[in-house]
């Protein structure tokens, strides 16, 4: 078992990775001597492990379990609302504690339910993607809404990550494609060793054995967790962590949440950040190289030819950085090096326009 303390203005909570660490969970959940346990999970997780956890934690506390549909769609408002009035009906209190039992989507959906719930009560996060690898760790929680990803939501740290990688071995192909997309882009802004090592050792997801997962995990975790320390709330460094994210989110709400998976956008999205920080800055990141890799990999790395650029231009302009019509990009000096430049929209519509054109001249 691998641990390590993240620590933020607000908290400071353990992240404990390895297989078989979901026996940890009884010694946390005693700490907070909880009332009673809400378990939320999806019905993918809960067709295979959500038994033997809720009969685990039911041992000791009273608990109930919420099962929600496994897919993007399910960080809606109506199920915020829907898991609100369960755990109202199902008598917790502030006392209570929740477990996010699943991937990104639960523990986003979970998080922000634990932060507004009569203002706010603890909760685990016990990932089971390696996507969940990113999303478990920071506090940020959110649900979706038609106009942008993640647009409503808090900064709410959990009390505990509980990260057994035994979950990881009934991943579909896709679900660990996606996941691997945010390793990636982990290594890119922060550690050029973690890229040459993914790069080198993990030529194709065929190459994914245990021990490279859970380095990765582990690196990974270190790497979002040294950020959050230093920008709980995303003021100024935890921008880096939207590296491929600005077009990548744009693209994936444009063909509806759940269409293209999460990681592909983010792929996407960091092809054309990598080549956007060439082109800007006159320099030479190994853009053909990582293109080709990613194509091995399985990633797709042009835009959907049925997206328009002006529409994921103005989807652009409702992200989260974007200030006075200036859309902040987050971009590389080198691997491992972040910086960052404000387009107006006409000018990114116009750059994203060029980059499309020029992938279509090389597949054409």
């Amino acid at each position: 078992m691998n641990s390590l303390l993240v620590q933020t203005s607000d908290s400071t909570y353990p992240v404990l990775v390895g297989e078989k660490v979901i026996k940890e969970l009884l010694p946390v959940l005693s700490e907070l001597s909880p009332s009673k346990v809400l378990i939320v999970t999806d019905n993918n997780i809960d067709e295979r492990y959500g038994n033997d956890l809720e009969k685990m934690v039911s041992e000791k506390w009273s608990t109930c379990k919420f099962v929600i549909r496994n897919g993007e769609s399910s960080k809606s408002f109506d199920m915020f609302y829907e898991l609100q009035s369960y755990a109202l009906k199902q008598g917790l209190d502030r006392k209570s504690v929740i477990l996010a039992f699943g991937g990104g989507v639960v523990g986003d959906l979970t998080g922000f339910v634990a932060a507004t719930f009569m203002r706010g009560i603890p909760y685990i996060q016990i990932p089971t993607t390696l996507l969940a690898h990113d999303s478990a760790v920071g506090g940020k929680v959110a649900i979706n809404h038609p106009e942008g990803k993640n647009m409503i939501g808090a900064f709410y740290q959990p009390k505990a990550v509980i990260y057994d990688s035994q979950f990881l071995k009934s991943l579909p192909h896709e679900e660990l494609r996606s996941g691997f997309a945010e390793v990636i882009k982990h290594s890119l802004i922060r550690s050029k060793t973690l890229y040459e090592f993914l790069y080198k050792e993990v030529p194709n997801l065929e190459d994914l054995a245990s021990d490279k997962i859970e380095r990765m995990i582990l690196e990974g975790i270190i790497i979002k967790a040294d950020v959050v320390s230093q920008d709980e709330r995303e003021l100024g460094l935890r921008e880096i962590l939207n590296f491929g994210h600005t077009l990548g989110h744009a693209i994936e709400a444009e063909a509806g949440y759940g269409e293209i998976s999460h990681g592909d956008c983010v792929a996407i999205g960091m092809l054309f950040a990598l080549w956007l920080s060439n082109k800007s800055q006159n320099i030479k990141l190994p853009y053909d190289e990582i293109k080709k890799w990613f194509e091995t990999i399985g990633f797709p790395t042009s835009v959907p030819t049925e997206q328009l650029t002006e529409d994921l231009i103005n989807k652009m302009t409702k992200d989260k950085k974007t200030k006075a019509n200036q859309i902040k990009m987050i971009m590389l000096k080198e691997i491992g090096v972040t910086t960052s430049n404000t387009f107006t929209k006409e000018e990114l519509q116009s750059l994203l326009e060029e980059w499309r054109v020029l992938e279509r001249g090389e597949k054409s």
